[in-house]
């Protein structure tokens, strides 16, 4: 088979490991980092002072993120590849054999690699998805202080249109202290 990549890696990550396998001329060294920052600048140090032209990473969840993020900022080429295109011999599966595995692969340039944004559009996808979230939760609150105010008899519904407003507070407000208690 034509090698593709002479200096390469396959990474095999997990939510608290990550199992580096690099591939110089078809020898293979196994290490394993954490996935703490300063963990993943230590796997990225090392993967530079071996020279590794290409990382190949298996795209597990989000765990796959903080690594690509690190390896793109220190200037390691990384490839995402689909965990359905990285089909392993059957087996006992262990973290060393699918970095082995992906390795392999990847030196042979077998690997597809995913669609990876740039990171500045990453980093706007991420803020449009928090502030939807926000907006959801919002919405859901109002729900809630609506269904407690007419538990508590206070029609604020029939006062204002709609409860997330000034005036719909201010009416809240108005009705609730305009109330005369026994």
């Amino acid at each position: 088979m034509e090698i593709v990549f002479e200096r390469c890696c396959g990474l095999d990550i997990h939510k608290a490991s990550i199992t580096a396998c690099v591939n110089i001329k078809g020898k293979k060294e196994v290490k394993v980092f954490g996935t703490m920052t300063d963990d993943l600048l230590q796997m990225s140090k090392y993967l530079k002072e071996q020279k590794v032209e290409m990382v190949a990473m298996e795209s597990t969840g989000s765990f796959w993120k903080p690594i690509f993020n690190i390896l793109e900022v220190e200037g390691v080429n990384a490839i995402l590849v689909n965990a359905k295109d990285i089909k392993n011999v059957p087996g006992r599966k262990t973290d060393v054999k699918d970095a082995e595995w992906i390795s392999n692969l990847l030196r042979h340039g077998l690997l597809k690699a995913s669609f990876v944004k740039p990171r500045d559009q990453r980093e706007l996808c991420e803020l449009i998805r928090y502030r939807e979230s926000l907006i959801s939760e919002r919405s859901r609150e109002y729900n809630r202080i609506g269904k407690v105010l007419e538990g508590a008899n206070i029609k604020l519904t029939s006062v204002a249109s709609k409860m997330d407003t000034v005036s719909g507070f201010s009416s809240s407000l108005a009705l609730n202290l305009t109330k005369k208690h026994p």
